[in-house]
């Protein structure tokens, strides 16, 4: 019997990627040649080792059967810890702006975008087993809370919050979908609710963050300089856009052009309907991962599916809602777009597993 893959999902990917491509270099003009001398040095960067690195990476994964993956699901867990305790080691770990969270072996690299994929498949792997083993508390709740918890901390530590919060959610959409008792979940989400409170209390930033998403005219010149200068952008933009390279923002008014604030560059040049095809895409992406969930022929590749969807999915929806201040500023990346050779080469490892399941 002939397989076929899920070509709708296909195409989607890879316009969203050379979207990415496209916008990247527009947006990174003006850095790449105040930083390096070229204008295309980000462009090339995301080119050769994001989209070349990744594309062959979604065609291996695409290739090996996912369900061989599932006894490689532990090591995968393993490999995110020690990748994560790797950046606060002194001649491996690099900082960048206060922030401990790459890696430096030949090439830098984030370790979060791979935890990411690592945790998905190992909850994948441990979810699922039979739905009443999944009800139970102390077998399988408190273990989930667990491993969660012990990433989540690392994360916290780099710090992270965007990256666990993403994780958290991606693993409590995991853990309803297996079958997880509804009670279960509200106790999650209310300890999650508390420590992200928390966090906002302990941290002058998150705090400030949070004042100026209830408030987003407060100090236009200093916390609330980012979403303003965003939302100028995207305002500038109109129905049809400034036109493709002629954003006024990226010339060092809005902070990030390259990476979470993307989305404001995409209406700035291409305007409301730039936008609102971006937010399309991403319909279409959601769509097709999950129906390839829905037609998979066993637990585990219904819960992979289901949990690289709503990575990229929710990522996409917290990265654009921040930067059109529908929610407090996170700092994640737009998946396929933002820059970020990391990024691009394991959402694209993502989409080989998910185009995998997809001919079974």
């Amino acid at each position: 019997m002939k397989k076929h893959y899920d070509l709708p999902l296909i195409i989607v990917t890879a316009i969203l990627v050379l979207i990415g491509l496209v916008m990247v270099s527009s947006s990174s003009v003006v850095l790449s040649v105040q930083q390096f001398g070229s204008p295309y040095y980000y462009f090339k960067h995301q080119f050769f080792i994001g989209f070349i690195g990744g594309g062959i990476f979604c065609y291996i994964m695409s290739k090996i059967d996912y369900r061989k993956l599932k006894k490689f699901a532990p090591l995968f867990l393993f490999m995110s810890f020690v990748m994560l305790i790797l950046v606060f080691i002194p001649g491996i770990g690099m900082s960048f702006g206060g922030a401990q969270r790459w890696i430096k072996l030949g090439l830098s690299f984030q370790p979060s975008e791979f935890v990411k994929l690592g945790m998905i498949l190992y909850l994948a792997a441990w979810l699922s087993k039979e739905k009443e083993s999944v009800q139970n508390f102390t077998k399988s709740f408190i273990p989930f809370v667990a491993v969660v918890c012990a990433v989540s901390i690392l994360l916290l530590k780099q710090p992270d919050t965007g990256t666990m919060g993403i994780i958290a959610i991606i693993a409590i959409t995991m853990f309803f979908v297996a079958g997880g008792r509804l009670s279960h979940i509200f106790l999650f989400m209310t300890g999650l609710a508390g420590s992200l409170w928390g966090l906002i209390k302990l941290a002058p930033y998150r705090m400030n963050r949070f004042l100026v998403f209830l408030n987003p005219s407060i100090d236009p010149k200093g916390i609330g300089y980012h979403i303003n200068q965003a939302l100028i952008a995207i305002g500038s933009g109109g129905i049809f856009g400034m036109g493709f390279g002629h954003s006024r923002q990226k010339f060092n008014y809005l902070p990030e052009p390259i990476g979470d604030s993307i989305f404001a560059i995409i209406a700035e040049e291409l305007g409301l309907i730039g936008g609102a095809i971006v937010l399309i895409l991403f319909g279409i992406f959601a769509w097709r991962g999950f129906r390839i969930a829905k037609h998979a022929p066993d637990r585990f590749g219904m819960l992979l599916a289901v949990g690289i969807t709503s990575w990229i999915i929710f990522q996409a929806v917290i990265n654009i809602a921040a930067i059109t201040s529908l929610m407090p500023l996170t700092g994640i990346t737009l998946p396929f777009i933002s820059y970020g050779s990391s990024s691009l080469v394991m959402s694209l490892g993502g989409v080989g597993i998910l185009i995998n399941i997809s001919k079974h």
